[in-house]
């Protein structure tokens, strides 16, 4: 038999990391916000959250996301 694995290359692209960095920075700088009491700060960083999530299908829609051109199979 002949096994032939099909890599999907989930979140191995520059859109992905792009997303994820942003959110991670976005998560980090609402938790010191929130330790530190600044409101304000807690929901700027909300709304750079939303942004990462933003900035990561943008970029997968303009073509550095992961390409799926083959259909996923049940594992």
């Amino acid at each position: 038999m002949s096994f032939e694995s099909v890599d999907p290359g989930e979140g191995h692209s520059i859109a992905a990391w792009t997303a994820v960095t942003i959110m991670l920075l976005a998560i980090a700088v609402g938790t010191v916000a929130f330790f530190l009491a600044l409101p304000w700060l807690v929901w700027a960083s909300v709304a750079l959250l939303v942004v990462g999530l933003g900035v990561g299908w943008a970029l997968s829609k303009v073509g550095y996301g992961v390409a799926d051109t083959q259909p996923h199979e049940g594992h």
